[in-house]
């Protein structure tokens, strides 16, 4: 990849911070760019181009009505792990885009929730290389007991920026 694309540049600045300043940094930059990120007080705990985590803490504003993590804050931290991921890796000419998502609710989750996202370098290779494509993100999403209340597979597609 020669020309980086905007999320690439602000990892590229960022990436030389010590590792607290650099996920605050790249939370914060993060969501400047993807507004509901930051409506929703998501961080990112770890970032790298092949990894990433990011988790949101269990308060009023993103609970339910049993005083849990919300359903779709669950899977926000999900989306926004492996997005981060994909975008950060595919061309600056190219888009990514969330083109599927499987989530199956196992059990009641307690506490704050963390999702854990990795590429191979495979993937990464694929995504650098080929103008369109798809790849499915492994992710994982714990509580605070450590335990996987839910299961969420993510899928996203990139394809070249329409021109005009």
């Amino acid at each position: 990849m020669t020309q980086k694309s905007m999320l690439q540049k602000v990892y590229a600045q960022v990436d030389k911070l010590p590792t607290p300043l650099k996920t605050r940094a790249f939370t914060l930059l993060f969501g400047r760019a993807v507004k509901y990120f930051k409506t929703t007080g998501l961080k990112f705990e770890w970032i790298e181009p092949n990894h990433s985590i990011v988790v949101i803490k269990n308060r009023p504003s993103v609970q339910n009505h049993i005083g849990t993590v919300h359903a779709v804050a669950m899977i926000m931290i999900a989306e926004s792990a492996t997005g981060a991921l994909v975008g950060l890796n595919v061309p600056a000419n190219a888009i990514p885009v969330i083109k599927r998502m499987e989530v199956d609710y196992r059990k009641r989750a307690t506490g704050d929730m963390r999702a854990e996202a990795m590429l191979t370098q495979e993937q990464i290779t694929m995504m650098q290389t080929e103008e369109r494509g798809e790849v499915d993100v492994a992710v994982t999403i714990t509580d605070g007991e450590s335990k996987e209340p839910i299961f969420v597979r993510a899928i996203w597609a990139w394809t070249p920026k329409r021109k005009g």
